[in-house]
């Protein structure tokens, strides 16, 4: 029998949710993105959740979405695309919107839909070799996972569009200095210093903490809104000429060769 893509396991009052794809290095698919919207309701409706840890297995944290997945179903790839976002932002503004704080530990490389996953947690720390990469555009594709949204509440718009269109990497250390992540630890220590913070936060008044979080939620104003309109439009670049050809070079591990003007 197969590994569950989203691994859950309580300990105490502490949720762990594992992103299990590490062959994979955590890419999110249809099943995984299904997977993750279960695993965010279970979290909600247990009353004995009052804290979560989100992580990855293996050596990274998230490298995206799953291209090899969305390049197999190339007839159909703007409805796999969209159902796919559909329940990975469905799960986000779960995360978002509970009483139970969120809490990523970004182990390793974090890239484009991993990024939105830590931009959604209430914290984030990294271990210090972790770095983060948007890379949609890189591939022919816009962003999806609340990225568009959230990163430029985070880093200001220069600093978003400086990931979104150069694709540049962050280090660790400046993931920290842009206000990213909240803190960065040996790479050895990451696990034991979320969980650390995931007991301290249990200990608390959850439904505080929930009532605030709704509160930054509902400052966030159309995010639900907006998630619909990434998930429409990586849809239809995902079947685009540029998308097509994004996606075929990251495959064949060479350089795109976009198509000019007026054939996108």
């Amino acid at each position: 029998m197969a590994a569950a893509s989203i691994e859950v396991e309580t300990r105490g009052a502490v949720a762990l949710v594992t992103l299990n794809r590490p062959e994979s290095a955590n890419t999110l698919n249809l099943q995984m993105a299904m997977d993750l919207l279960a695993a965010a309701m279970t979290c909600a409706r247990n009353a004995a959740v009052r804290a979560v840890v989100l992580t990855g297995a293996g050596r990274h944290f998230c490298f995206g979405g799953d291209l090899r997945g969305m390049s197999a179903r190339a007839g159909a790839g703007n409805d796999y695309v969209r159902e796919l976002t559909t329940y990975l932002h469905a799960a986000i503004s779960r995360f978002v919107r509970m009483d139970a704080p969120v809490i990523a530990a970004v182990n390793g490389t974090a890239a484009g839909a991993g990024v939105g996953l830590v931009a959604m947690a209430d914290l984030a720390l990294c271990g210090r070799s972790s770095k983060f990469n948007l890379a949609y555009t890189n591939v022919g594709l816009t962003p999806d996972a609340g990225t568009s949204f959230l990163l430029p509440r985070i880093v200001g718009v220069k600093r978003a569009m400086e990931l979104l269109l150069l694709n540049r990497a962050l280090s660790a250390a400046e993931a920290l200095s842009w206000g990213l992540v909240n803190e960065v630890v040996s790479d050895e220590q990451l696990s034991a210093r979320a969980l650390e913070i995931a007991e301290q936060l249990a200990r608390g008044a959850s439904g505080a903490f929930g009532a605030t979080k709704r509160l930054l939620a509902h400052s966030l104003g159309a995010f639900e809104s907006h998630m619909v309109l990434e998930s429409e439009t990586i849809a239809a670049h995902a079947v685009s000429a540029e998308g097509a050809e994004g996606i075929a070079a990251f495959l064949d591990k060479r350089k795109p060769r976009f198509p000019e003007a007026g054939s996108r």
